[in-house]
């Protein structure tokens, strides 16, 4: 085992079965603001959701709410002096709940160390489809080039709540960025979206999509080439299909560039999220940039 997942499994056994602490501000979840809902590390009961995850300045993960009041006790802790309230399900302790929470409601202040997050776009995959329905959340993949530019346009948009560069329409399982760097396993950069239909529509999304990339190269964008850089539309549903064949047709009727889109829409299959490094690059590396919005 290495030694950080040692490091990690001696921590939830220490908070969970110890009801012990966690350190604030250095723990895994405490700044994640992925969309998705978090489970019982030990169970993987479903206990909080993203949705209700709010920045306490505690440096732990916070809730306004769990997901079910009954899939969680609340019990007094008078522990070190203080009067307390623990919050556990039957076999972790999570951490404790005060009502100094946003609008004078209640803080559950929860250990990273007893939670696992389940990322949105992988509910179906763990087994937690009925959990969607929480959202409203939709899902969008798309290709454009290297997706580092991608993604940074594509998470600015008003309405687009997450942005995970990742690799898809190839052949080749979990595939790392220098395999698919050799052109040969099928893959293209993607970029996959969850969003807001509420904020933005997909037909809107793709509207941004046309003008952050130059179409009509075929398996490049310039100086980026080969077929993992080239324009995709990877549909999710026959509804995103039509609305992409009509708004490539559209795009195309506008005369932009000299040539039509080159832009493949196939249905989609599966996404591999691609090494940590190349996620939120540009935010990591600012002043650099490979893409830019055109105005039309």
């Amino acid at each position: 085992m290495a030694k950080n997942d040692q490091i990690k499994n001696n921590m939830t056994e220490y908070v969970t079965k110890q009801c012990g602490t966690e350190p604030a501000f250095n723990n895994e979840y405490w700044d994640n603001h992925k969309p998705g809902i978090y489970v019982d590390v030990n169970t993987g009961e479903a206990l909080f959701t993203s949705l209700d995850k709010f920045d306490s300045g505690t440096g732990w993960p916070s809730f306004t709410k769990p997901i079910e009041n009954a899939s969680i006790e609340e019990k007094p802790d008078t522990t070190f002096g203080m009067q307390r309230i623990e919050v556990r399900t039957n076999a972790s302790h999570l951490g404790h709940v005060f009502d100094d929470g946003p609008n004078n409601g209640l803080r559950y202040c929860i250990n990273s160390a007893s939670l696992k997050f389940i990322p949105y776009q992988d509910l179906d995959k763990e087994g937690y489809s009925n959990y969607k329905t929480l959202f409203h959340y939709e899902t969008a993949t798309l290709a454009g080039g290297c997706f580092w530019g991608v993604e940074k346009l594509l998470e600015e948009i008003p309405g687009v709540i997450d942005a995970t560069s990742g690799y898809t329409g190839g052949t080749t399982k979990n595939p790392t960025y220098k395999q698919v760097s050799t052109g040969k396993t099928g893959h293209a950069e993607a970029v996959q979206v969850i969003f807001d239909p509420k904020v933005i529509s997909y037909r809107e999304l793709l509207d941004y999509f046309w003008r952050l990339h130059d179409p009509t190269q075929l398996n490049k964008q310039v100086p980026n080439i080969g077929s993992q850089y080239r324009s995709a539309i990877f549909y999710h549903n026959e509804q995103q299909r039509i609305i992409a064949e009509q708004s490539k047709k559209e795009f195309d009727e506008k005369n932009i560039f000299p040539n039509p889109a080159a832009t493949e829409i196939v249905e989609f299959k599966e996404f591999y999220p691609a090494e940590e490094y190349h996620q939120d690059y540009y935010n990591k590396n600012p002043g650099l940039t490979c893409h830019a919005l055109r105005n039309e």
